[in-house]
């Protein structure tokens, strides 16, 4: 099947992937640590398996706030170095300053377009991405990119998200918006969160890039929404707030927000433990390949 990035592959209108340069990289930012907790289990897990070593040269791509970032240099200290990539200016503004704090002395940051980049230092020895390469516009392009920045025999490490049916907040936070706001389906393999939920197409992608060796395992468990101890209503201002069907729904007007709001805090209360939060089933895809 065809990789290209034709119409038949965009999102639709009313879930046009944000500008991750602009409008989503400061949602993100504002909501920094409430997303970092809810994904931090993944982002463990993913640095678990990447196992890295005392030396080794590591890209962060789509590094964020800089959390995984610092945990890497930590794991290849004192001899290796990490350079963490991200398109959002305000985020790598936010990240170096994380990392000064941290005392960290073996970082370094860059504000690019990963599909495009060029490092002066690669080939470096390994990638790294925590739901940072889901978004390209030209996936084979952007890999292809990404493989010239690996060393030959070097290795990539990827979280992606699994199928949409298969991460719970997800469905139920759509059916909610559904009842109150049209949403076209969503089309598959477009860029967006779950873009490569089809390990064919994610192995086709990484295939035609110059990769080999592609090795997946499937992570699946319990996130917290709206971050840790949060309650229902805040995990629905978090979600509404940082997602693209927040917006839908607002412009639709406040009587509809308002409805949609009332019906989440109800379906989210099912999943309330006290203590930890709004709980819910989360799956994704552990990705390993070799340049």
């Amino acid at each position: 099947m065809s990789n290209d990035s034709s119409t038949s592959n965009k999102q639709p209108e009313e879930l046009k992937p944000e500008d991750w340069a602009g409008e989503m990289g400061l949602k993100w930012l504002a909501s920094l640590s409430l997303f970092e907790e809810m994904i931090a289990p993944i982002g463990d897990a993913l640095l678990a398996r990447a196992d890295y070593q005392d030396g080794e040269m590591v890209i962060d791509l789509g590094c964020g706030g800089g959390a995984t970032t610092i945990a890497i240099a930590t794991a290849v200290a004192p001899s290796g170095k990490v350079m963490g990539v991200d398109i959002s200016p305000d985020l790598i503004a936010a990240s170096r300053k994380r990392a000064m704090k941290s005392g960290a002395t073996n970082i370094d940051f860059t504000c690019a377009d990963a599909s495009t980049v060029k490092l002066p230092e690669a080939p470096y020895d390994r990638l790294f991405s925590r739901f940072g390469s889901m978004f390209f516009e030209d996936p084979v392009s952007a890999f292809s990119n990404l493989h010239a920045l690996v060393r030959k025999g070097g290795r990539i490490d990827l979280a992606v998200w699994g199928p949409p049916r298969e991460n719970l907040w997800m469905m139920e936070m759509m059916g909610v918006v559904r009842n109150h706001v049209e949403i076209p389906p969503a089309v598959p393999r477009a860029p967006g969160p779950f873009a490569f939920e089809d390990l064919e197409y994610l192995g086709e992608i990484l295939d035609s890039s110059g990769f080999t060796d592609v090795d997946i395992v499937g992570y699946k468990g319990l996130q917290p929404v709206g971050g840790i101890g949060a309650t229902p209503e805040k995990a629905v201002e978090f979600a509404f707030a940082s997602m693209a069907v927040g917006r839908a729904l607002r412009d639709k007007g406040d009587a509809i927000f308002a409805a949609a709001s009332k019906e989440l805090t109800e379906v989210f209360a099912k999943h309330h433990q006290p203590g930890k939060g709004v709980m819910m089933q989360g799956k994704a895809w552990l990705v390993s390949a070799i340049a």
